[in-house]
Parts: C-alpha cells; structure tokens; sequence
C-alpha cells in the first residue's frame, strides 16, 4: 500500500503541475459566435494617447491606414483584413481569456505556407465591447512608463 502511494503523489503532482501550465481557456459557444462575419472598422482613435503618437500598428501600417478596412471573421479562426489601398493580410483569430485583463481577441498573421500552431507571434486587443453587430476593440501600447490604448470601432456587415 505505501508503495502505491510513493507512485500516485508524484505522478498526481506531475499531472497538476501540467494541467496549470495550459493555455487560459478560450471563450466558446455564444461568445465567440459574436465575432464572426464580415466587419467593417469605422474609427480609430486614442485613449490615454496624444494622435499621431503611434506610427504602426499589427506591424503594417499607421492606425490611420485600417479605417475603412474589412475584417473577415470565420468560426474556424480562419480570417483576412483588407485595408483600402488593397493590401490584404491572412490571419487566425481567437479569444483569449486573461484573469487580469479579462477576455481578450487575438490573432497571428499567416503568410502562404504557414501553420497557426508554428506562429509564435500575434496580437491581443481588450475587448471593450461586442453586442454582435458592434465592437470596439482597443489595443494597448506602453509609452512613458503609462498605458494607453488605440481604440478600434467596428460595425458588422450586413
């Protein structure tokens, strides 16, 4: 009997210490389903920031260039933005749950040969709001040792 139980504690540790290293949990079900579909971004504008304080944003371009954009949303994670000089980027899409910064919307761009799982960078926006026909999406940048956020405003497609 102790013999089992020299095996079990080690081997129920090992297991715990697996299981808290995981991913957060990703939202499911309704939640998710709020986000797919073809949505339009309407406005960009800063929170906590001064205009023009940030040149590029996802690594691309000025904040400035994605109004107008498209951003097609499947619930496969599959997705493109299109900004309106025709520049088009493939992404994956999903939402992260952070205990500190609660639920946010995440993507990695995706180049012509390329898995989501061997991407190791992307981005995350905090989710200010999404009622399935609007969102708003805000994106936060460290300068002077403070916070602030560019904030994206979208509306759903019809």
């Amino acid at each position: 009997m102790k013999r089992i139980f020299q095996i079990l504690i080690p081997v129920l540790a090992i297991a715990l210490l697996i299981s808290s290293c995981g991913a957060p949990a990703a939202l499911t079900g309704a939640s998710r389903a709020r986000f797919v579909g073809t949505w339009t971004l309407n406005t960009v504008t800063y929170q906590g920031l001064v205009a023009g304080s940030v040149s590029t944003v996802f690594d691309q371009a000025a904040p400035s260039a994605f109004v107008g954009s498209t951003w097609q949303l499947t619930n496969s994670g599959n997705g493109m933005y299109t900004l309106n000089n025709g520049t088009s980027q493939t992404i994956f899409w999903s939402l992260f749950k952070d205990e500190a910064a609660g639920t946010m919307f995440q993507f990695k761009k995706i180049y012509q040969g390329d898995a989501p799982k061997n991407v190791p960078d992307g981005y995350r926006l905090v989710i200010n709001d999404n009622d399935g026909q609007s969102m708003t999406l805000k994106s936060p940048v460290t300068m002077n040792n403070t916070t602030g956020y560019v904030v994206y405003s979208f509306t759903k497609n019809k």
